[in-house]
């Protein structure tokens, strides 16, 4: 027992000094899951990283990158927004309607034996924001050393149109540095929101900025302990932020042309949910959900239609609501929590929600999930899987993807893993069918890809990729 105890503890020693190695000759980067246990093994120093981004940039300036087609000019000062083609573009988090969907064209299913080629592949500043794309150019936000930057991409070639910086980063030990939240595309403009709070509205086709706020400094709230992670939500004349302050100032919207304040509503703690927009028991309003429960506020006001409990004790929701239909909305979260349906209907002159069904069966950590002809796909924690939205009976669950990403396309899952690889699945309640996979990017992917006009773009912490996914 002695010589086995001494042998292993000679082989640790091995491993470590290998390891020490890595780290000091070969910048060795080691990155914590989404488990919080497992590490995800990467290469590059931070230096030299975005030494060669700027570089990769300023060719782009230099015109050895050409643009794509040209996107359609903003709107003139003064002259009315024009209407937002919400089903051409992909303007919002998860898409225009913020599910996970993609409706525009037919999608490429059969992927070649060696992968997909990228359309163009290059570096990236940090952060977990995804893209936005709108009239050829995709937008996002990353950590450039000491700023946050909002980017414009021409999203045929990669090439960067332009920029706009501020002094901010956060950081912290799970995540590392960056924005989190992805911008929103609405009518020539773009609504971007830092980690620490910045909010600002840019001209989509300059860069110009418009107007800028600090809604934690406007709510007298502190930051929460991953950063300011939810997408702000255009609705009519409004931008809806959610800063999580008391007295109040939970969630605040601003006018969009301005930026003054309209209205702010709730006392909560918020979560890491992103607004939307929805129509339940027949009232449009904004859905949800903070730290203490799912809710919907008037539109106009922030009147606080009805509400659900919904605590996460380890870490407020992540996940997006889904929208059922019949006035029901999915509900999920990781950390042992779970997943429910409630219902929401009138009760007099007011709202109300009841619970439909709760139970274990799909626990949405980092992920949202998506909703295809009754069912509902996401990952239960780390593992992908399938239950019926009517009952919350299992289907399937197989697939071990990490704490990746997933949209709906064309009856097809669209995954991105979370060490960087996509993935196709069919969505059918039969069972888990992997149909296609391809390398993509490397090292820890938690950002959302986004699907706009056939091409897919997808990033993380360091790498920005677009493939070619028209169907022939």
């Amino acid at each position: 027992m002695k010589l086995i105890l001494t042998a292993l503890a000679a082989a640790v020693a091995l491993v470590v000094f290998a390891a020490g190695l890595l780290v000091v000759f070969a910048d060795l980067r080691l990155e914590l899951a989404g488990s919080g246990l497992i590490p995800i093994v990467s290469f590059g120093d931070a230096e030299e990283h975005f030494d060669a981004l700027e570089l990769n940039r300023s060719q782009h300036y230099s015109r050895l990158l050409p643009a794509g087609p040209r996107p359609v000019a903003a709107a003139p000062a003064g002259a009315a927004d024009p209407a937002p083609r919400a089903d051409v573009y992909w303007t919002d988090f998860r898409g225009p309607h913020r599910d996970g969907r993609y409706t525009q064209t037919p999608v490429l299913t059969s992927w070649p034996a060696s992968g997909l080629e990228p359309l163009w592949s290059q570096p990236i500043g940090g952060g977990y924001a995804s893209f936005v794309v709108a009239e050829g150019r995709a937008f996002t936000i990353e950590q450039r050393r000491q700023q946050e930057v909002v980017v414009a991409y021409d999203a045929a070639t990669g090439r960067e149109l332009w920029t706009h910086g501020w002094d901010a980063r956060f950081t912290e030990a799970m995540g590392g540095p960056g924005p989190r939240a992805t911008p929103t595309w609405h009518a020539g403009r773009v609504y971007a929101l830092g980690a620490t709070g910045r909010l600002g509205a840019l001209d989509a086709a300059t860069g110009d900025v418009l107007w800028e706020r600090d809604i934690l400094r406007d709510a007298g709230a502190d930051n929460l302990t991953w950063a300011m992670s939810a997408s702000p939500l255009v609705v009519d004349d409004l931008v809806v932020v959610q800063p999580g302050g008391a007295g109040g100032w939970s969630v605040a919207a601003y006018k969009r042309a301005t930026g003054n304040v309209a209205w702010h509503a709730l006392d909560d703690v918020q979560a890491y949910t992103s607004p939307m927009t929805v129509t339940l028991a027949g009232v449009r309003q904004i859905l949800t959900v903070t730290a203490e429960r799912a809710v919907g506020l008037r539109v106009d006001d922030g009147t606080l239609l009805w509400d659900y409990a919904w605590v996460t004790p380890t870490v407020p929701s992540m996940a997006q609501p889904i929208v059922l239909g019949g006035d029901r909305v999915f509900l999920s979260a990781g950390y042992g929590h779970g997943a429910a349906v409630i219902e929401v209907a009138r009760e007099g002159l007011l709202l109300a929600a009841r619970e439909i069904w709760r139970n274990h069966r799909m626990k949405n950590r980092f992920s949202s999930a998506v909703l295809h002809e009754g069912y509902i796909y996401g990952f239960d924690e780390s593992i992908l899987a399938c239950i019926d939205a009517a009952t919350g009976e299992l289907q399937w669950k197989g697939g071990r993807y990490g704490y990746g990403q997933l949209l709906l396309a064309d009856g097809h899952l669209v995954i991105l893993t979370e060490r960087g690889d996509l993935v196709l699945v069919r969505a059918t309640p039969a069972g888990h069918e992997e149909v296609a996979r391809s390398a993509a990017i490397t090292g820890k992917t938690w950002n959302v890809p986004a699907l706009a006009e056939g091409r897919l773009l997808v990033r993380n912490a360091r790498q920005m990729a677009a493939f070619d996914l028209h169907r022939p």
